[in-house]
């Protein structure tokens, strides 16, 4: 199945080689362009992408106010795509429920495996961003850790899946558990967690040092 792609970057440059990029495998295909975040909303709502590739850094409207809008009002996933591993937009991106967060500095095959992830469910976190995230937030001492006392061990299970950053597909095969049972599990996590999206439910496990068995 082809994925369709929306890229919002305001270098015209970076959103030719991203599509470039991402069309390369014919896995994927680019639907627009957006060179504000003002812009990515419009034409995800217009377009109906399955995936909005997201600068963080725009001019008008920047990336996470785009973020929040286009999670609220459409049915896209958002992938936040960043020059830094830190920054106040990536952690306001997590919050406004972004799918997934990659350096700039990826590679084609592995932005195309990212984007395909993110479209079929799954989560997608740059192993630098996600440390850097996680050192950002309070410390464990400064701040109640997260309660995880309404998870069944199965579903903490598949929190410290999310948290090792698996698939739904990795983590039925470890836990040998069918892929619908799995997103079950996930969908029940979240709601539990009151969190939005894979992306901030990995952030909590790996805040709380969950191991995947």
């Amino acid at each position: 199945m082809t994925v369709t792609v929306l890229v919002a970057d305001d270098h015209a440059a970076i959103r030719a080689g991203l599509k470039m990029l991402l069309e390369a495998t014919g896995e994927v295909r680019v639907v627009g362009e957006a060179a504000d975040g003002a812009a990515a909303v419009r034409q995800a709502k217009a377009l109906s992408p399955d995936v909005v590739l997201m600068d963080v850094r725009m001019p008008r409207v920047d990336g996470l106010a785009a973020t929040a809008a286009v999670v609220a009002e459409t049915s896209a996933k958002v992938l936040v795509l960043t020059t830094f591993a830190l920054d106040d937009y990536v952690l306001g991106a997590l919050s406004a429920g972004a799918s997934g967060f990659l350096l700039k500095s990826v590679g084609g095959d592995e932005l195309v495996r990212a984007v395909r992830a993110v479209a079929e469910g799954d989560a997608v976190l740059d192993p630098k961003v996600t440390r850097a995230v996680i050192a950002a937030l309070p410390r464990a001492e400064e701040t109640a850790p997260p309660d995880l006392s309404a998870l069944t061990d199965r579903e903490r299970q598949v929190l410290a899946g999310l948290g090792a950053g698996l698939s739904n597909t990795q983590i039925g095969t470890r836990l040998r558990i069918g892929e619908a049972t799995v997103k079950t599990h996930v969908s029940r996590v979240l709601s539990k967690l009151g969190v939005q999206s894979r992306v901030q439910a990995a952030v909590i496990a790996a805040q709380v040092g969950l191991e995947f068995p």
